[in-house]
């Protein structure tokens, strides 16, 4: 038993360092390993493991206090006694170390696996980030574009509103001047209608005398 507990702690101190050095791809294996002994997948579970060990702890430490008692009555331990309470002390002692050590690599794993998580996350993140940045890129690309054709836009409108106001004020002087002509060629008429009439008076005067 002893001897097993030594191996259980060795490899335990194995895991727990390859937890803590990364050391090519063995964390990972570690990792993979640990996740199927917590979903159940591996030969035992962890909390069937350590609740086997619990129990030869607390089996320990009752004989353990069994043997005390009973040198107290006796006065002193006999040399079986002896050796029967440090088997039993060495045996507690390397199931509390082992405990101990399979909790560290627990928590340890946990706060891997949390690491690992906010890895990917953040890797999420920063794509994601990235993909909203050339959007905004775009769109201010799309903005500017659009802001110069509007620009263009509106200089053309006042161009051609320009060039409708001087056509306005060009027709506007043409009827003016038409009107001034047409004022112009009524007066001409009239004045010729005025010396015809004289002229057709003087013909009659002359040919009276």
């Amino acid at each position: 038993m002893i001897q097993l507990l030594f191996l259980v702690i060795f490899g335990e101190g194995v895991m727990a360092f390859l937890l803590l050095v990364k050391i090519g791809l063995l964390r990972d294996l570690v990792i993979k390993s640990l996740d199927q002994l917590k979903m159940g997948k591996g030969p035992a579970t962890v909390k069937t493991i350590a609740g086997t060990m619990f129990v030869i702890l607390l089996s320990n430490l009752m004989s353990i206090v069994k043997i005390q008692n009973k040198g107290a009555k006796l006065g002193t331990m006999s040399p079986m006694d002896q050796v029967l309470w440090r088997t039993h002390l060495l045996e507690a002692s390397l199931i509390g170390f082992t405990l101990f050590l399979g909790f560290l690599i627990d928590r340890v794993h946990h706060y891997l696996q949390k690491l690992i998580n906010l890895r990917r996350n953040k890797g999420s993140s920063k794509e994601e980030f990235e993909s909203l940045k050339n959007e905004m890129t775009n769109l201010k690309e799309k903005e500017e574009k659009s802001s110069k054709e509007i620009k263009l836009l509106s200089e053309s409108l006042k161009k051609i509103k320009f060039e409708s106001e001087e056509k306005d004020k060009r027709i506007e002087t043409a009827e003016s001047h038409v009107a001034s002509l047409q004022k112009q060629a009524a007066d001409l008429l009239l004045e010729y209608d005025r010396l015809l009439e004289e002229n057709q008076n003087l013909q009659a005067q002359t040919l009276r005398h």
